[in-house]
């Protein structure tokens, strides 16, 4: 690989604000994350970055998510413009 050209890559904490959960991982975002900073549960201060929704959180994965009528809805269509063919 060529040097220079590539982004820092190093251990960054993302949390989810909406769940209050945290993990650390490595990323290349630590250099745009280096404003704030949060100490890990190992001692160390790690950047941090804040999302808005991560496994924990969202609906998919949690088991939350609606299921649409699609069958219904299609009926629904068909009754009000009519059927074709």
């Amino acid at each position: 690989m060529r040097q220079g050209i590539h982004p820092e890559y190093g251990p960054v904490v993302f949390r989810d604000r909406a769940a209050n959960y945290a993990f650390l991982t490595r990323s290349t975002l630590s250099a745009m994350a280096s404003e704030k900073t949060v100490e890990w549960e190992d001692g160390n201060t790690y950047p941090v970055v804040d999302v808005e929704i991560s496994d924990v959180s969202h609906p998919f994965y949690t088991g939350t998510a609606r299921v649409l009528d699609t069958a219904g809805r299609v009926e629904r269509f068909e009754r009000r413009y009519g059927k074709k063919g």
